[in-house]
């Protein structure tokens, strides 16, 4: 088998396991025709793979948005009567800051955290898109979130008692394993003064466990083995890695600077209707079936070709959004259609440049100059656009930008879909084209 048989056969190998990702989970095959009688439904597995202490679990079903598929309303309530005005804006800012990172630990993607300040009253709202049950959604941000340190009592004074060393002492909560036992375990990284009131409590309460609260339920009582100084301690136990990362999760979302409390919780039905959601589904089918009709039109063979690389992206940027996963807004789809425009473009100048090329040098060396010197247009236009959608992402949280949820899931599916275009009208369409394309149908 020649080189670019080869190369072709590992595109196809990935565009069937991508396709078999993105179908959806169960598809209906009914054949009535004389004799024949077919009636069946073919369900996809979902991938459950482990590999000794390793665990994957996946559905694959596309997470669709708030406008598309409802969600969770959820709004709280900041306790900040007692602060002052400057005081009061850091606190709600914080207390937003950490609701939306913990949303994110917990792989809720694309969450709408907003602030509302009214009658002296501060709220923070939360949209949580593709959580139908409000429950949950509580369970992962918490009604209070309020994280502190406690004490087991003695025999003259049972109980627990809750210290002043609190979440807002306590720098971050990472994941990782004891490099004795590979056991997943929790590593805890204090403040300054966290870490002082850390050591005293751990001097004060040698051989005793020391509860760690969150909304005034014990979430882990570890053993105090010897005083802990530095700053950094160590939550090991019979954890599973599931287990670890949900303590983390606990431990992080608990460094609020007030307490909070849950007002209202509703369930919220997509904001687009299901004909609004057909109609722009229709719309873009019948955009793109002209794309595929133009390539072919003005192209012939070669736009054949290129009409197979854009189904081969569109099947491999499906797959990529289910296995990260993203949600799916309906600007996150307009994001995808302009990526499909991009993926267009860049077969339209190799293609151009393919027409020039031909006439002056052999079939293969004007198809590998064609593809080299289209490169310095595509990459230029494509790191333009890479640009202005990390400025809409807003990775970095600046204040000036945008933070918009739909504005970020536009540009994060726009960005995605770049990145596929260029693999596939670079590599795809290449090595295509070599394979199929034969000299004597556009030799010199």
């Amino acid at each position: 088998m020649t080189t670019p048989l080869k190369k072709v056969l590992i595109i196809v190998l990935l565009t069937l396991l991508c396709l078999y990702i993105s179908l959806p989970k169960s598809i209906p095959v009914n054949l009535n025709f004389g004799p024949i009688n077919f009636n069946h439904r073919f369900e996809r597995s979902d991938l459950n793979l482990t590999l000794g202490k390793f665990s994957l679990k996946r559905n694959f079903d596309l997470v669709l948005g708030l406008d598309l598929a409802g969600g969770s309303h959820l709004v709280f309530e900041a306790q900040t009567q007692d602060l002052d005005q400057v005081d009061r804006e850091k606190a709600v800012n914080s207390v937003r800051a950490v609701i939306e990172r913990r949303v994110n630990l917990f792989g809720v993607s694309e969450p709408n955290v907003a602030v509302s300040s009214f009658e002296g009253k501060d709220r923070i709202i939360v949209e949580l898109p593709g959580i139908d049950d409000t429950q949950e959604a509580i369970g992962l941000i918490g009604k209070t979130a309020q994280l502190v340190f406690a004490e087991i009592g003695s025999e003259e004074v049972p109980g627990v008692t809750k210290t002043s060393l609190t979440g807002a002492g306590l720098k971050s909560a990472d994941v990782t394993f004891d490099q004795t036992t590979g056991k997943p375990v929790v590593l805890l990284e204090f403040n300054q003064e966290g870490g002082e009131l850390f050591a005293q409590l751990t001097e004060k309460n040698l051989g005793k466990p020391l509860p760690i609260m969150l909304d005034d339920e014990i979430i882990s009582a570890p053993l105090v083995q010897q005083t802990i100084t530095g700053g950094s301690a160590q939550i090991s136990g019979e954890f599973t890695l599931q287990e670890a990362q949900n303590l983390a999760i606990q431990l992080n979302a608990g460094a609020l600077p007030v307490p909070i409390s849950l007002i209202e919780q509703r369930t919220v039905g997509a904001t687009l209707g299901a004909d609004s959601v057909a109609k722009s589904v229709y719309a873009g089918l019948i955009g793109l079936s002209m794309v595929l009709l133009f390539m072919v039109l003005a192209y012939g063979k070669l736009g054949l070709i290129a009409d197979f690389a854009l189904i081969i992206f569109g099947i491999l940027t499906l797959s990529i959004y289910k296995l990260i996963p993203v949600v799916l807004t309906l600007p996150g789809i307009a994001g995808f259609l302009l990526s499909v425009g991009m993926a267009v473009d860049a077969n339209i100048l190799i293609f151009e440049r393919f027409k020039e090329e031909k006439l002056q040098r052999p079939f293969s060396d004007a198809l590998e100059v064609s593809f080299g010197r289209a490169w310095d247009s595509i990459r230029d236009a494509n790191i333009a656009t890479l640009v202005t959608a990390f400025v809409l992402a807003n990775p970095l949280d600046f204040s000036f930008l945008h933070t918009s949820g739909p504005v970020r899931g536009f540009a994060i599916t726009l960005s995605l879909g770049i990145f596929v275009s260029l693999f596939t009208g670079i590599v795809v369409s290449r090595n295509l084209l070599r394979a199929f394309i034969k000299p004597k149908a556009h030799g010199k």
